[in-house]
């Protein structure tokens, strides 16, 4: 099988490491694939029109340049939670794929809203590669982000303590907690990466994250409120925290891991390729 990727986003942000994990895992599968970008070698659109049986848009340049140009089947994956806008380039860009790969059962049901039809969806959650046990000896840590669309003027307002970290996988060897507190998430894969490393979440209640978050299970849901927010963040430094990181790294490796995302989505690949 030949996949053609294609990704334009110009940071190495949690989208574009899902590709990357998908290009490694899929190739010990033994599919040949090649990635197009035009941040990389020198990009041509007679590239999207070599021979290939699926192209793959992982964000919203590659969708409509490949709605535009590309030959082969093409599958969009949909990572993104806000609405699919309602004008006629996009209702016409959003009839060309043969296939949604949602990477949520939320972010599923925003692509039907915008009116791409059931059997064109599939739902592909993330997957992470699964961290050594945290010490939890450490800090409350939290995703650095100057998005305004992350929380981190909420979980500022809260007062807690909490050390905002760049470098999650490093930060998490000994975090006691996560805070993920943001006002719109696809589905959150940096709470997936604390519950692999055994690190109990605290998680807005938005968007696809109670897909993975479930309240006292695993972790805690939280309006995105300071005060409750605090709250919720005492409680990862109470004792019965320690069963909701334990649940929380048997569900990743249960359901979670890039392994289990890149079997999906080559089963997808394989009934769509299928004649």
């Amino acid at each position: 099988m030949r996949v053609l990727h294609l990704d334009f986003g110009r940071q190495l942000r949690g989208g574009q490491f899902q590709v990357l994990s998908l290009m490694e895992e899929l190739a010990s599968s033994g599919v040949h694939q090649q990635f197009l970008s035009p941040h990389g070698e020198p990009f041509s659109l007679r590239k999207l029109r070599q021979p290939a049986d699926i192209v793959h848009a992982h964000d919203a340049k590659g969708h409509t340049l490949a709605a535009l140009f590309a030959t082969a089947p093409l599958i969009v994956s949909r990572r993104v939670a806000f609405p699919v806008k309602r004008n006629w380039a996009s209702q016409w860009k959003y009839r060309q794929p043969a296939l949604f790969l949602a990477v949520s059962k939320y972010v599923a049901g925003k692509l039907m809203e915008a009116g791409v039809p059931a059997h064109k969806i599939e739902v592909v959650y993330d997957g992470v590669r699964p961290l050594p046990l945290s010490t939890r000896t450490g800090p409350l840590i939290a995703p650095a982000s100057a998005d305004p669309m992350k929380g981190a003027d909420l979980i500022r307002a809260s007062g807690v303590e909490v050390e905002f970290t760049a470098d999650l996988p490093g930060a998490l060897k000994t975090a006691r907690g996560l805070l993920y507190v943001t006002r719109e998430e696809g589905l959150g894969s940096a709470a997936l990466l604390a519950m692999s490393a055994g690190v109990p979440v605290v998680a807005s209640r938005v968007g696809g994250l109670p897909e993975i978050v479930h309240h006292e299970q695993n972790g805690l849901l939280t309006n995105n409120d300071p005060r409750e927010i605090a709250a919720a963040a005492l409680r990862l430094l109470a004792p019965e925290s320690d069963a909701w990181a334990a649940q929380g790294r048997e569900l990743v490796h249960r359901q979670f891991l890039t392994s289990h995302m890149a079997q999906a989505t080559l089963a997808a690949y394989r009934r769509l390729a299928s004649p």
